[in-house]
């Protein structure tokens, strides 16, 4: 049973609006369905090809075929399978949910009894949107996601602002001849300087990018300056 992977993204396609992905982790080619989200992600060259691609896996086995759905957080999978759990729901119902609403906004419809939120996705009828809240209610999902999964939503299209001040930051040290590797590894710093950006300003239009990009340099420089030493 897989259920995590870890590999260099071989290919991606579309295929009956749904997403897939092609992974080779250890000389093997592993098919994905993946979440919208995460195939434009990938498709944007925000994990651009060759690259090492993580998801968390649910395997479902049948007599002719085994299927993998990927998600980019735990709380995701482990929403999938809840889904999975209720009779009479298939995998794709819970892909539509997850494509369309966060954890947060799933589990606060499924808590307040939303049944018009939950219903709006293509597929779901009023009957099933009673079986899906009832079930899911008596199994009392937590509520928020963890904080390094919150973290990760930093580069969501939900803060398309942000993503876009990212991804120029990136172009821009490749072009000064920093790495892919280099740039990866100071990411989870320059999160961290904008979220305490925020904090101060409270205003997302105050952020520079400029001081950014001097950030950025000023933590590629030290830390190449100690692996020198």
């Amino acid at each position: 049973m897989i259920s995590w992977i870890r590999g260099e993204l071989v290919d991606s396609w579309q295929y009956n609006n749904k997403c897939f992905i092609l992974i080779n982790c250890q000389g093997l080619g592993y098919e994905i369905q993946i979440l919208d989200t995460t195939f434009v992600e990938i498709t944007s060259n925000k994990i651009p090809e060759k690259d090492n691609v993580t998801l968390w896996i649910k395997h479902i086995k049948r007599e002719e075929s085994d299927l993998l759905f990927g998600f980019k957080s735990k709380s995701q999978k482990e929403f999938f399978i809840k889904i999975l759990n209720i009779k009479g729901i298939g995998s794709q119902i819970g892909m539509a949910l997850l494509n369309k609403f966060s954890i947060n906004e799933l589990t606060e419809a499924i808590n307040n009894q939303d049944k018009k939120l939950i219903s709006s996705i293509p597929g779901i009828g009023q009957k099933m949107t009673e079986r899906i809240i009832l079930e899911l209610k008596s199994k009392k999902i937590a509520k928020t996601e963890t904080k390094a999964e919150q973290k990760d939503n930093v580069l969501s299209s939900e803060n398309s602002e942000i993503h876009k001040l990212l991804e120029d930051i990136e172009i821009t040290l490749k072009s000064l001849n920093y790495s892919k590797n280099e740039i990866k590894k100071i990411f989870p710093a320059l999160v961290k300087e904008i979220e305490n950006e925020e904090n101060q300003t409270k205003d997302k239009k105050n952020l520079s990018f400029e001081n950014l990009l001097k950030y950025a340099m000023n933590c590629l420089d030290k830390k190449n300056s100690y692996l020198g030493s």
